[in-house]
């Protein structure tokens, strides 16, 4: 637990200095030299209360969620690899193909969603959003985490991967970084992640690494950043923003709605499930459009005005 504990610190340590310059740096050169307020007090305040409300959830259940990854490790199929190179470089690739799947699972089925929303929930888009946490997330990402060790990969080590990786998920949470050739084929960048926080129709739940995009390539949802001339400017936020935000409503409202939703009377057994378990946007009547949904609608509309 101490090693946990310490390497955590460690990470914390050279980060946060990191981070305090580098947004310093983008406030300055979004309002001086780009003439672009990424930044507003509310907005920066809002990322500030939501990763704090996400770090208190994750020190209360830190230490049982570690407790069970231990279990899982004790009954692994494999040795650890004696090769730290090799046990290192494969961990960052499988913790990132496992990450992939849940920011996937995140995005697509709807009580899951409900705790992921708050993170895309910012009409900002800046450095500071990638604090912007899903608060409850730390109650159920450790099971994502399991096969890893499963296979032989040590907790505190996952842990600290994905501590590690977090650190480029945040930094690429910035409209200052134009296209990065090469890099575009093999890594999340700013470009990925622009279209990823979209609401416009087209960017819908795109480009879910964290790290590496070639998962978004090889399972089908990866979307390049496309020039104005191409499509409509980007739009930061929710498909339907909220109208108040509060410290309650910003991490409970999609909640509040699943429980509406799912109370309706007259549904059957299925049509209460798909409120639950299906995509964000499932409605029984049509009342709502799922993203898949508006894609097409968007894409119907284009093609019927040529």
């Amino acid at each position: 637990m101490h090693g946990f504990s310490y390497h955590e610190q460690l990470l914390l340590l050279f980060s946060t200095p990191f981070y305090i310059i580098i947004i310093g740096t983008e406030i300055l050169l979004s309002n001086f030299h780009f003439h672009k307020k990424t930044y507003t007090l509310r907005n920066t305040l809002t990322n500030i209360y939501l990763t704090m409300a996400n770090g208190l959830v994750d020190m209360a259940f830190k230490l049982s969620y570690l407790w069970v990854l231990v279990q899982v490790y004790n009954h692994r199929l494999f040795p650890p690899l004696e090769n730290g190179i090799v046990y290192w470089l494969l961990l960052l690739v499988l913790e990132d193909f496992v990450y992939y799947w849940l920011h996937r699972f995140d995005h697509t089925t709807r009580f899951l969603w409900a705790v992921h929303v708050t993170h895309h929930s910012s009409q900002k888009f800046n450095f500071s959003v990638g604090f912007r946490s899903s608060v409850f997330e730390p109650l159920y990402r450790f099971i994502f985490f399991m096969p890893l060790a499963w296979i032989g990969f040590r907790p505190l080590d996952i842990f600290l991967m994905y501590s590690a990786t977090q650190i480029w998920g945040t930094l690429v949470h910035t409209e200052l970084v134009g296209k990065l050739g090469w890099l575009e084929a093999v890594f999340v960048t700013p470009s990925h992640h622009r279209v990823h926080h979209s609401s416009n129709p087209k960017y819908l739940d795109k480009n879910m690494g964290m790290f590496l995009i070639i998962w978004d390539r090889l399972f089908g949802t990866f979307q390049k950043e496309l020039s104005e001339n191409e499509y409509a400017p980007i739009q930061y936020g929710l498909t339907k923003n909220l109208e108040n935000p509060n410290p309650f409503t910003l991490i409970f409202h999609e909640w509040i709605q699943v429980c509406k939703d799912v109370s309706k009377k007259g549904l059957n057994w299925k049509q209460r499930m798909g409120y639950l378990f299906g995509p964000p946007g499932y409605s029984h009547d049509g009342s709502r459009k799922t993203s898949r949904q508006m894609e097409k609608e968007e894409e119907q509309a284009q093609l019927s005005s040529k």
